[in-house]
């Protein structure tokens, strides 16, 4: 059986590219994988990004509070919660807009690559995929 996702490394987080959403699906199921997944084309704002992934990633409602708080979500909590195999994390449509322009993307970015050191420090896959609007 094909490895899925085995050119892409473990604990990164990079331009959905050549990806498709259906296919990373089908990987984080293959791999055993928790598959988050945000479609955040009609965010204008940073309020509005940190609305839509606590939604559709089902996190807890303090996560739209700001950008500490979801990092705080995505780790420590979910590893007390007992063993992880891995996750895959998708952001599509990031917006790139006045409201929420090149640093509120940069930052916003650079919570999932904490993200994914965090999960790197504890040997667990986290890959996160993102494409802008």
């Amino acid at each position: 059986m094909d490895m899925p996702l085995r050119t892409v490394r473990n604990n990164i987080v990079q331009s959905i590219r050549a990806f498709r959403v259906p296919d990373l699906q089908d990987a984080a199921q293959t791999l055993g994988h928790h598959f988050l997944y945000a479609n955040l084309a009609n965010a204008q704002t940073k309020q509005d990004v940190l609305d839509m992934i606590g939604q559709q990633f089902m996190l807890p409602t303090h996560v739209g509070k700001n950008f500490d708080a979801l990092y705080d979500s995505l780790t420590d909590p979910v590893h007390k919660s007992g063993p992880q195999q891995g996750f895959i994390a998708v952001l599509e449509h990031v917006p790139a807009n006045t409201k929420f322009d090149k640093e509120a993307r940069e930052q916003l970015l650079d919570i999932f690559r904490d993200t994914a050191d965090y999960w790197g420090d504890r040997k667990i896959p986290f890959r996160c995929f993102y494409s802008f609007l």
